[in-house]
């Protein structure tokens, strides 16, 4: 499943260890939940949905997040497995979520950014491998996405562009029901 820009780009503000995210399940995070009518008015926050493996574990971890930080304000469950989590954004970041949902990465705050590590450890081929972090990239237009979108789509790229696709409000909003079939195609394929 394709990553959403909340995933990318607001997540990582949370502070939540990346590998523990893996091993709890993390599916991907969205804006809004379309089942949910209940509403945070001006409260940035985002959903963030997982399908856990290890239920025990994930209460652990539920638990622990419950007395770490003050941002995580509503958990609630699906059928079948599937846990939402619900934090609220650090309103000190709110001018760059601003920027991010209007796709203008490279000009989000220097502090913001700092956020992000530039470089991050990749597991390939069971080595451990150094990669130059996507969000460094896009914050910073690197040469090779550069040249990657002036391939994909045939022109000379500017400074005024952008390195990373503008937001989608609607793939940015939880749909459960387009989530459980997308995971009934993949099992019955």
């Amino acid at each position: 499943m394709k990553k959403t820009i909340t995933t990318i780009f607001m997540v990582p503000t949370l502070n939540i260890p990346k590998g523990a995210l893996r091993l709890l399940g993390f599916i991907n995070a969205y804006q809004l939940d379309m089942d949910r009518e209940l509403d945070y008015g001006e409260n940035n926050v985002i959903y963030l949905l997982f399908k856990p493996e290890d239920m025990s574990y994930f209460r652990e971890f539920l638990d622990a997040e419950y007395q770490r930080t003050s941002k995580i304000i509503e958990d609630y469950d699906y059928p079948e497995g599937y846990v939402i989590l619900i934090y609220k954004l650090d309103d000190k970041w709110k001018r760059d979520f601003k920027l991010i949902k209007a796709g203008k990465y490279s000009t989000t705050s220097p502090g913001f950014q700092k956020m992000f590590p530039k470089v991050i450890k990749i597991m390939k081929n069971g080595l451990h491998k150094d990669e130059i972090s996507l969000q460094y990239r896009v914050f910073n237009k690197t040469p090779d996405l550069v040249e990657f979108w002036e391939k994909k789509l045939g022109i000379e790229w500017s400074d005024d562009m952008e390195v990373w696709s503008g937001w989608d409000e609607a793939t940015e909003i939880l749909n459960m029901m387009e989530i459980k079939n997308k995971e009934n195609e993949t099992a019955n394929n």
